[in-house]
C-alpha cells in the first residue's frame, strides 16, 4: 500500500496540477492537522477532474478553512518565513490546544479507573459498551478531514490515547458484568495484522467475561482499502478470527465509516461485504453530515440504498463534532435535520434503520427529533438515544430553536432545565 503525507502529499498535489497557492496551503494545514490518503484513494475515489469541488478531494485533503482564519495566518507566516521546523511545531501544538482535541469530556470523563488507576486507552461512558484504543492501531489507511480523533494522529502523547496492556482491560471488564459490547477504535483496528488483533480479541472470550456478547470493529477499511479483507495478505487470517469469534457465540460487528456513495462503487467494496458477511459478522454503516462532502440529501439517500442493496446495515447519520476542521464540515442542525428527512423520504422502509442527526455530546446521544412550536415558540424536540446517566435514557427535552446552532452547546434549554439532576 503506498501512502502519501507531509511532503509526499505536497508532491501527489503538484503532480496533479494543483496551483502555488494551493500547495503552500497545504503545508500550512497538514502543519496542524493530519492528511495522509493511499494510491487507491488517489486513484480510485478522488475524481481529479472535478477538483477542488470533489467531495472525496474535500475529504481527504487539506483546505485553508479548516483552521481557524488567525491560526492559518500565524502558521502561514512562520512558513513563508522559513521557520525552523522545532518552530512549526511548537506552534501546531498550540494550534492543537485551541482545537477542542478531546471532545465530549472523552478524556475527563470517560476514562475509567481500575484498582485506583486510570486504565489508558480504554472508554468507559455508556455502561453497556466499553472503547479500547490498541496502541499498534492508531493510524489509519487514510485520513478524514473532519476526523473527530485528529488528536490520535499528530504526534502528541499528551493527547492521544492508546492501551498497551490487555490484561488490565480483561481485569476490568471482568469487574464490570454491565458491559455487554467492546468496541476496538482509534485510528483503525484493521491497520493491524490479524495475528495483533488476534492477541486482543482472544482474551475477551474466555468464559469469566461470558458477559461481553459483542465484538465491534470500528474501521474505515471497507472505505479505504477493501483489499484488507480481499487480496491483503493476511485477509484471510483476519476473516477468520470473525468466524471465530461467532463460531464461539459472540456477535461481531463491523461498524464501517461511508462518508459517501463513490466509497461504495468499486467492485472489490461489494466483494470485502460479501467474504466479512459470510463469516457471520453485520456490517453497520455510520457517518457525519459534513459540509462540502455529503450535505445533500440525495447524496445520503443514494448511498443508504446501496449500502442495503450490499447487505449493509445504515446506522448512524452523525452530526459533525465540535474539534478540529468542524468550522469547515460543520452543518447548521436545522440543515442536518432536513438533509436526513429529505434523505429518509428517498428510500424504502430499508434504509430508514439509519438514526440522525445525532450529536455525540458529552450528556450521551442526542438524537434531533424536529422543530417545533410549543406555546408560540419555535424549538428543537431532542430525544437521548443513550446517556452518560442512563436514567435519561429515551428522554424527551427541548432547546429554543437557534438557525445557526451547530452543536448541543451552542443550544440553550427552552423549558426550563434540559432534565432533572
Amino acid at each position: 500500500m503506498k501512502v502519501y503525507s507531509h511532503e509526499r502529499l505536497e508532491r501527489l498535489a503538484a503532480e496533479r496540477g494543483m496551483p502555488a497557492e494551493y500547495l503552500h496551503e497545504l503545508r500550512v494545514v497538514s502543519s496542524v492537522l493530519p492528511f495522509k490518503v493511499n494510491q487507491y484513494v488517489v486513484d480510485e475515489l478522488v475524481d481529479w477532474s472535478a477538483v477542488p469541488d470533489d467531495p472525496i478531494f474535500r475529504l481527504t485533503f487539506p483546505h485553508r478553512d479548516m483552521l481557524p482564519p488567525d491560526v492559518f495566518e500565524t502558521l502561514s507566516a512562520l512558513h513563508l518565513a522559513a521557520a525552523s521546523p522545532g518552530v512549526i511545531r511548537k506552534a501546531a501544538r498550540a494550534a492543537h490546544a485551541l482545537l477542542n482535541p478531546n471532545p465530549g469530556a472523552q478524556v475527563d470523563a470517560n476514562v475509567p479507573f481500575h484498582e485506583g488507576i486510570p486504565l489508558a486507552g480504554v472508554q468507559h461512558k455508556y455502561a453497556e459498551t466499553v472503547l479500547v484504543f490498541p496502541s499498534q492501531g492508531q493510524t489509519c489507511h487514510s485520513y478524514c478531514g473532519y476526523c473527530f480523533r485528529w488528536s490520535q494522529f499528530v504526534g502528541n502523547a499528551d493527547i492521544r490515547q492508546a492501551a498497551s496492556d490487555v490484561s488490565r482491560l480483561v481485569s476490568y471488564l471482568a469487574a464490570s458484568p454491565s458491559v455487554t459490547d467492546v468496541l476496538f477504535t482509534g485510528g483503525d483496528p484493521m491497520i493491524m495484522s490479524a495475528t495483533v488483533l488476534e492477541r486482543w480479541v482472544n482474551p475477551l472470550l474466555a468464559p469469566e467475561l461470558e458477559h461481553v456478547r459483542t465484538i465491534r470493529f470500528g474501521t474505515k477499511a471497507l472505505s479505504y482499502w477493501p483489499a484488507r479483507f480481499t487480496t491483503d495478505q493476511d485477509a484471510d487470517d483476519m476473516l477468520r478470527l470473525f468466524d471465530r469469534i461467532v463460531s464461539g457465540g459472540r456477535h461481531v460487528a463491523v461498524m464501517a465509516h461511508f462518508s459517501h456513495v463513490r466509497e461504495l462503487e468499486h467492485p472489490e467494496v461489494g466483494e470485502a461485504i460479501r467474504r466479512i458477511r459470510a463469516t457471520g459478522a453485520v456490517i453497520r454503516a455510520q457517518a457525519p453530515v459534513i459540509a462540502h462532502v455529503n450535505d445533500r440529501a440525495e447524496d445520503w439517500s443514494a448511498m443508504w440504498q446501496r449500502l442495503v442493496e450490499l447487505g449493509v446495515v445504515p446506522y448512524y447519520m452523525f452530526v459533525e463534532r465540535d474539534t478540529g476542521a468542524r468550522n469547515y464540515f460543520g452543518v447548521p442542525l436545522t440543515r442536518a435535520l432536513r438533509i436526513y428527512t429529505d434523505s429518509v423520504r428517498g428510500v424504502s422502509g430499508l434504509a430508514r434503520s439509519a438514526r440522525g442527526p445525532v450529536m455525540s455530546a458529552a450528556p450521551g446521544k442526542v438524537l434531533i427529533d424536529a422543530v417545533t412550536d410549543i406555546g408560540g415558540t419555535e424549538v428543537f424536540s431532542l430525544r437521548l438515544l443513550q446517556a452518560r446517566d442512563a436514567r435519561q435514557v429515551g428522554r424527551q427535552f427541548f432547546a429554543h430553536h437557534d438557525p445557526a446552532a451547530e452543536w448541543f452547546d451552542d443550544l440553550r434549554p427552552a423549558l426550563g432545565s434540559w432534565w432533572p439532576r
